[in-house]
């Protein structure tokens, strides 16, 4: 077998893997990878911080599902990147960083951006290693793609020693693929027990996690929820599962990020059937009120996340296109199936009764007025992006997704500055799809940077910012965590001129004031972003002290508009 490069080899690796793009910043400690890289098909983007590598890899990879690629050198590029790893691993979101390191003969003499990258890695990983042999370098990039997708997905670290890198060894790249990811299938009893609590429930809902688009299983979601007619909720990380039109929407359930007649479906249901879902905090609240007297499946890939919030009535261990064409298959067999049409119809009834109004006129603007505004000008196929603060509470709130991976959020760890680095992977990943990045002023200000990544490769997209030109919470008061408090931050009260900054990477932007003028601004926005293949902010000025709707019970979320009385049918909410 013939001898090339160790890199070339890498990077053989990584084209078959299905990588076309990777995101990086090239230093003197990994610069054999990068003359390897300039030899493959493989495009490369050169960003202005290691974070936003990761962040645009993990946008890039929750868009295509395939593995996302960053790149940097030694010492502070890889502890730069650790925030991108985190919010991948929260999010289960498959990534692959890779990092320069000193020669291996160094490492023990502290030399210069000699940093053990991989212990300071592992934490937020689900593999962090150092190819200390390169012969070792193919195997270990295969492995690591597929621990990357196994069970559930996350990152990986790979640190390659500079004279590893320049090595060569035996590799025919000819005769290689990748390595088998195995399936994990449901144990039948299980299946055969869940159908039965389903089918006996009277109020059953189904909890569709991010798990579920992850597993590409929102298709079987789709058929199974129709055919024993169960209406179907969503969580943050799974909006998009089942399109918010269908007539089994039962919108999402929360303390945040929720709509209040999807609390009191869910307070009115006698048993959840959760599929891919964590059971995050901001979702369930507290936890006597969540859990009430209502039973609970759980479904999840990976085991340990069964019982870690609270001991379901029912586990299950399956990957969820594995364990919804069980049920589909069991339920088929079954034949007769309950007369759902009145449950039904009561969570539509909740539907019609319980929204929440987005129709404000007043200046200064409403947040939901904006939501409004984007869902009706924005069609389903576009791809939304959006990150941490109150305008993700709003997004959750109002913002409609009809299409898995259409919906890009980080809902775990929430860096802020995460929206524009994961629009660019978006938009990597899908070049001729619109791509819409929703942002707040304050989490503007961070990674701002890699707009001028966006400028010089000539990636557009719309950013729609709410600015209320906070500084930080101002007055915010039970935010969902059982806190009561009141902030009092000084701002500026001219604020910071983002369409300024804008210009100032060679993109362009336009301020909004009054709502009659958003939608008019958005069509400019599209227009100058195809125009220009650069990206495009409208900033639309909001109230500054208007708030969310939250709690710290789904049974108690505070309302800033009046709530239409209702009576509880049935309800196991006491």
């Amino acid at each position: 077998m013939a001898k090339i490069p160790c890199m070339e080899a890498v990077v053989a690796v990584l084209a078959s893997e299905g990588v076309d793009v990777a995101f990086g910043c090239p230093g003197a400690a990994i610069l054999p990878l990068y003359a390897a890289l300039r030899k493959s098909d493989i495009r490369h983007l050169i960003v202005r911080h290691e974070e936003g590598a990761t962040h645009m890899a993990d946008g890039w990879a929750r868009t295509n599902g395939r593995v996302g690629v960053a790149i940097g050198t030694s010492g502070p590029a890889g502890t730069n990147m650790i925030t991108g790893l985190y919010t991948a691993q929260a999010d289960s979101i498959p990534i692959i960083c890779i990092t320069g390191q000193a020669p291996t003969n160094k490492l023990h003499q502290e030399a210069f951006q000699a940093v053990d990258i991989v212990e300071i890695a592992r934490p937020v990983t689900k593999w962090a290693v150092q190819v200390k042999e390169a012969a070792q370098a193919p195997w270990i990039f295969r492995e690591a793609f597929r621990i990357a997708r196994s069970g559930r997905p996350g990152p990986v670290l790979i640190d390659l020693p500079l004279d590893v890198q320049r090595q060569e060894i035996e590799w025919d790249p000819s005769i290689d693929a990748p390595l088998p990811v195995p399936t994990v299938e449901p144990h039948p009893p299980r299946v055969e027990r869940a159908l039965d609590m389903l089918l006996a429930a009277e109020r059953p809902l189904i909890l569709a996690g991010g798990g579920v688009i992850i597993g590409e299983a929102c298709d079987l979601l789709r058929e199974v929820a129709e055919l024993v007619n169960v209406p179907v909720q969503v969580t943050l990380m799974g909006k998009g599962a089942i399109p918010e039109d269908h007539d089994l929407f039962a919108g999402m359930t929360g303390i945040q990020t929720t709509q209040r007649w999807g609390n009191a479906s869910f307070l009115e249901a006698d048993l959840v059937l959760a599929i891919g879902a964590r059971f995050g905090d901001r979702h369930t609240g507290d936890l006597e009120t969540y859990r009430g007297n209502r039973k609970f499946i759980h479904v999840d890939i990976e085991p340990t996340q069964l019982g870690k919030v609270f001991g379901p009535d029912l586990g299950v261990v399956s990957d969820a296109r594995a364990f919804l064409a069980a049920l589909l298959d069991a339920a088929r067999r079954r034949g007769t199936l309950p007369d759902r049409t009145g449950w039904v119809a009561r969570v539509r009834q909740l539907r019609e009764t319980l929204g929440r109004r987005d129709d404000f006129d007043t200046v200064p603007i409403k947040a939901p007025r904006v939501f409004r505004e984007i869902n009706e000008f924005f069609g389903p196929d576009t791809y939304f992006v959006t990150a941490i603060g109150l305008y993700q509470i709003w997004s959750g709130q109002f913002q409609k997704v009809f299409k898995p991976r259409h919906y890009q959020v980080c809902g775990q760890a929430g860096p802020l500055g995460w929206e524009i680095p994961a629009a660019i992977g978006v938009k990597c990943a899908k070049p001729d799809a619109e791509v819409v990045g929703v942002v707040g002023d304050y989490s503007f200000q961070f990674l701002v940077e890699e707009l001028a990544v966006a400028a010089q490769y000539n990636i557009p997209f719309v950013l729609v910012m709410l600015n209320n030109e906070y500084l930080g919470l101002i007055r915010q008061a039970e935010l969902g965590y059982g806190m009561n408090y009141e902030v009092d931050i000084h701002y500026d009260e001219v604020g910071t001129d983002n369409v300024k900054v804008m210009e100032a990477y060679g993109c362009s932007g336009r301020r909004v004031t009054r709502p009659d003028e958003i939608a008019d601004a958005l069509a400019w926005a599209r227009k100058e972003a195809r125009r220009t293949s650069r990206p495009v902010l409208v900033e639309v000025m909001i109230a500054r002290e208007d708030n969310t709707a939250h709690g710290v019970s789904i049974a108690q979320v505070n309302e800033f508009e009046p709530v239409p009385e209702i009576e509880y049918q049935d309800s196991l909410a006491g």
